[in-house]
């Protein structure tokens, strides 16, 4: 073929600045202490901060990791068993950050872009394409990215056949076809399509909206909508309290075009005093995700500081990652994380949003976490401190005071990214 032709416990969800007590980690048995000293470990992290939001883990702790495997997480692991032992002391370590919203059908996607050249370097393992193919070209993106990709890539499904070749494929109803979408997620690709996405519809009518759901309910998985472009603006009451389900996914949470599309606060940016509608808190009380998808066009202050100021944060932070993104605002997933601690959330907060947040909507409690067993996914990153000035997509600047720089990733236990060179053997000449 032609390369061109809810979730579940929502409630348990943490809330913005939400810490975990160290002292409730240490009172958990660590249940792979034996297997880590049985079977011998390959990488073992030592003294770093530890931040884990699924286990609870909010202080210094050693990880140790045996193969592409977490084998304990504790204080004071024994280096004796150790072939290699990476000091972390005054570094975050954390589990390797999921970007829940990037483009990687490199070659076909008009924006897309080859994600191992941008997620190491953010911390990111996890990267999720957002529905850059259909149902009629994911063949062709599986075996020819995702398979070649050491990034880990799973994919929100195109409703459209084709998925984002350009706008005008998005209107042809024709090409959205419910019943193969799910076919493709639960009968070939389950667990690597995690759910449904919608996006770039001209019309004023819901069509697409209700096709996508269908899709997302015969699949069980979440629905992704990119809702905007008809002008005057859609209804988002309908969309939030009518058509989506709990669980369901609206992103681009902090974009402000009022011309075709309903922003989360009310008035417009030269509104002095906007709030947050009432219907926003509602339609997050319900169940329906907000997620950031930062991009190049649908991220700016005008909306996300006061809505943040208000209480009303997004579930998931993620960078909606392609070739115009990566070189504005945006720039990558550690930057991101730094903007929001720059807009007032703490470190916990962006990393649980960046880590178990996306791991629960995508219902792939494997990922997200260090637990003993899971796969060795982790980042380590340095905290810096200084004078730092964060973009959004109109290029204006807000300054802050801490920016997270990822040293060291490790994607199944190999390190795939060593800034410093804190992993590696110094050379003495």
């Amino acid at each position: 073929m032609d390369r061109r032709e809810v979730i579940k416990n929502l409630s348990a969800l943490p809330l913005a600045g939400a810490t975990f007590p160290l002292e409730s980690a240490l009172a958990q048995p660590q249940r792979g202490a034996s297997a880590a000293q049985s079977q011998g470990i390959d990488i073992l992290l030592k003294s770093g901060h530890v931040i884990d939001p699924k286990n609870q883990i909010d202080g210094t702790m050693d990880v140790a990791i045996s193969g592409d495997k977490i084998v304990q997480v504790a204080r004071d692991i024994s280096t004796r068993d150790a072939r290699r032992v990476i000091d972390v002391a005054g570094y975050y370590v954390t589990p390797g950050l999921i970007d829940m919203h990037v483009h990687a059908y490199n070659g076909i996607h008009e924006s897309s872009v080859h994600v191992d050249g941008f997620t190491f370097r953010a911390g990111v393992t996890t990267a999720v394409d957002a529905g850059s193919a259909g149902w009629r070209s994911f063949r062709d993106f599986k075996s020819n990215i995702i398979d070649t990709s050491r990034t880990r890539i799973l994919a929100f499904l195109n409703l459209v056949g084709y998925g984002m070749l350009s706008r005008f494929e998005s209107q042809n109803l024709d090409e959205m076809n419910p019943e193969m979408t799910a076919y493709m997620i639960t009968r070939l690709f389950p667990g690597i399509i995690v759910g449904v996405k919608q996006a770039h519809y001209w019309g004023a009518d819901f069509t697409p909206i209700d096709l996508a759901v269908k899709a997302g309910t015969l699949a069980n998985v979440p629905v992704m909508i990119d809702f905007g472009e008809h002008i005057p603006p859609r209804s988002t009451e309908e969309l939030f309290m009518r058509r989506l389900r709990p669980g369901d996914i609206f992103t681009h949470t902090y974009a402000d075009h009022p011309h075709n599309r309903e922003c989360v606060l009310t008035g417009t940016s030269a509104d002095a005093n906007r709030r947050v509608k009432p219907l926003i808190f509602e339609a997050q009380k319900r169940g329906i995700i907000f997620e950031v998808g930062h991009g190049g066009g649908a991220f700016q202050f005008s909306c996300a500081i006061p809505a943040i100021q208000q209480g009303f944060i997004a579930e998931v932070i993620s960078s909606d990652l392609h070739m115009t993104s990566m070189n504005q605002g945006m720039k990558d997933q550690a930057n991101l994380l730094s903007k929001f601690m720059a807009m007032g959330l703490s470190l916990q907060d962006v990393i649980t949003r960046s880590t178990l947040n996306p791991a629960n909507v995508m219902k792939r409690p494997d990922l997200g976490n260090l637990s003993v067993g899971s796969e060795a996914d982790v980042a380590v990153f340095n905290l810096r401190t200084g004078n730092f000035g964060f973009l959004d997509v109109r290029g204006m600047k807000i300054d802050g005071t801490r920016k997270l720089e990822a040293e060291l990733t490790i994607r199944a236990g190999r390190i795939v990214w060593d800034l410093n060179g804190i992993a590696s053997q110094r050379w003495n000449g």
